[in-house]
């Protein structure tokens, strides 16, 4: 499954104690560009930087979940990511992935891919003949979907929705809980398991306790 990269630091001050959480973080953009990258795309041109802002704080992983972008442009901007982050931060160890196409992965020059548990869903091992040695990480909500990522060698697992999923303020789907994302690291063990869903700097210290390796999110990263 290979090395995990580095690890970044969140500060809390719980009644007025400073202390620092050391934990793994995966930042997935917002999905809303729709353009390729440019001088007409200020957004995607915006989003070169960020990233790489964010590889130089020790991000360990980068989902770039653009899924409106034609398969072109998804590699034009993960190739740019990608280069950029190279250039900048060499020595850091942000791996940088998309969403299911692994033949863009390949293309761009990422790490890995995302994928779902969906039924027809590409399987860590397919993505590895065409990408070896890929990075693979799968959406999990569910305990046999997790035992099912683990089985089939994926490097690791988001587990969502931990604390709910809200839009414009409304909650769309349940949170699963505490006790959920403890019982999905057992199950994954010894593949390590990331909380997705509502995890914010605030929380994020319950979520390591219930076992996790990391969080993951959008709103904390962009």
């Amino acid at each position: 499954m290979g090395d995990l990269p580095n690890v970044t630091h969140i500060g809390r001050s719980p009644s007025r104690l400073y202390y620092t959480l050391v934990v793994l973080q995966y930042a997935i953009t917002d999905g809303t560009l729709q353009l390729p990258p440019g001088k007409d795309d200020p957004k995607a041109a915006a989003l070169i930087p960020h990233c790489t802002r964010l590889a130089r704080e020790g991000l360990a992983f980068l989902l770039l979940r653009e899924k409106h972008l034609s398969a072109a442009a998804l590699v034009a901007l993960t190739r740019s990511i990608v280069q950029a982050i190279g250039s900048a931060a060499p020595s850091v160890a942000t791996r940088v992935l998309v969403p299911s196409r692994a033949d863009v992965a390949l293309a761009a020059g990422a790490h890995g891919v995302h994928l779902s548990s969906a039924a027809g869903e590409l399987t860590p091992a397919q993505v590895r003949v065409l990408l070896p040695g890929a990075v693979v990480s799968v959406s999990c909500h569910t305990l046999d979907e997790v035992r099912r990522a683990r089985d089939q060698q994926a490097t690791l697992a988001l587990f969502a929705p931990v604390f709910g999923k809200s839009v414009q303020g409304t909650e769309v789907t349940p949170a699963a809980g505490l006790g959920a994302l403890h019982a999905a690291c057992q199950a994954a063990q010894p593949m390590p398991v990331y909380a997705l869903g509502g995890v914010t700097a605030a929380n994020a210290s319950h979520c390591v306790a219930a076992g996790a390796t990391g969080i993951a999110g959008i709103r904390m990263f962009f």
